[in-house]
């Protein structure tokens, strides 16, 4: 017997779920969050399906319904829809050269990326800095990260292939901020958090938030060499990295699919929102959306952390899970098999 594992528990929209997610509809997902729970492997965990109004919810481990997990790149998304919010305002055109906004971003061929390049990973920056590593240990602050990824070498020709770039994001972030004149925590706050009601999240700490589990962090975590920047440290935690700092719970980032899948004009118009979710990259080798994954069924992301969501047009259905194991041990045991389950039971 496995001593001192937190008993699952469920929340009252799963135990109170409607005609069409009647009880035992999603229990194959829910077995293998109970199995890798029950050995130990996976600590917190958080379910939820919504489907033509009806929502399915269920906490595992430790989490609770409402708890924040720190979600990583699912932030990129809400980066890349600060940057459209600005468009539809006509304070700049996502297919304006970044230099025009960036200064000195000119050399060689950074004249040749514009924001669409930024926000489609397509702009030949790379995912991470090369001197990525060194800048966490120190605690770099977040304009070292700018200034380092406004110079860094570009991996290939700006709209030459499409190559997934952490880096493009921060400087989508720098030009949302330049513009807006406020930083982009603030930005997302009011512009986008607050007009979707998701008052359980931020670009940065939230009191509460799901542990990490750390020792599988790559690079690796869980030692006192890693204790002072890795993800569950005060640094990283409230850092805001518009590529994958933010904080929130299942039911808003519930809200943010739902603001795409079916998008009413706020916080986007709604040919920005179907814009942001049809593919921009059609031409390359890798399909992308504005700050979207694409994906045959529709559009949605992942994050290192261990989380992911995803919006099925056709079914009319979103789908988030959030764990605290990283994805490059959850990936395969936990995550992609919970999602296909859902798929199929819907």
């Amino acid at each position: 017997m496995i001593a001192n594992v937190p008993t699952p528990r469920l929340s009252r929209r799963a135990l109170f779920a409607g005609a069409l997610f009647s009880p035992g509809r999603f229990r194959s997902a829910e077995a293998i969050l109970e199995k890798t729970i029950a050995s130990g492997q996976l600590h917190s965990a958080v379910l939820r399906v919504d489907q033509k109004g009806e929502t399915f919810e269920r906490a595992f481990g430790k989490a609770k319904p409402d708890s924040p997990f720190l979600i990583a790149s699912i932030t990129k998304p809400m980066t890349a829809t600060a940057v459209m919010i600005l468009a539809d305002r006509g304070l700049l055109n996502y297919e304006d050269p970044a230099s025009k906004y960036l200064d000195n971003f000119t050399a060689g061929d950074r004249a040749k990326i514009t924001i669409r390049h930024l926000l489609t990973h397509s702009s030949g920056l790379p995912d991470m800095l090369p001197e990525n590593v060194a800048m966490r240990q120190r605690q770099a602050p977040l304009r070292d990260f700018v200034r380092a990824a406004l110079t860094t070498p570009l991996l290939f020709a700006p709209g030459a292939r499409t190559s997934y770039q952490s880096m493009g994001i921060l400087l989508a972030a720098e030009i949302v901020e330049r513009v807006a004149r406020q930083p982009l925590r603030q930005f997302l706050k009011t512009e986008l958090f607050q007009p979707l009601r998701m008052n359980s999240t931020a670009l940065g700490q939230i009191a509460g938030a799901v542990k990490i589990q750390v020792e599988h962090a790559d690079p690796p975590g869980g030692t006192p060499e890693t204790a002072n920047w890795d993800w569950n440290s005060l640094w990283w935690r409230d850092f805001g990295a518009p590529w994958g700092g933010a904080h929130s719970t299942a039911a808003d980032i519930a809200k943010l699919l739902q603001a795409f899948l079916h998008p009413t004009g706020t916080p986007l118009k709604k040919e920005t929102a179907q814009r942001m979710t049809a593919n921009q990259n059609a031409a390359l080798d890798k399909p992308y959306g504005i700050g979207w994954a694409m994906n045959a069924a529709g559009f949605g992301h992942g994050g290192s952390t261990g989380t992911c969501c995803w919006a099925d047009t056709a079914k009319d259905s979103t789908f988030v899970l959030l764990t605290s194991l990283p994805a490059k041990v959850s990936r395969k045991p936990i995550i992609d098999p919970v999602s296909k389950a859902v798929r199929a039971a819907l």
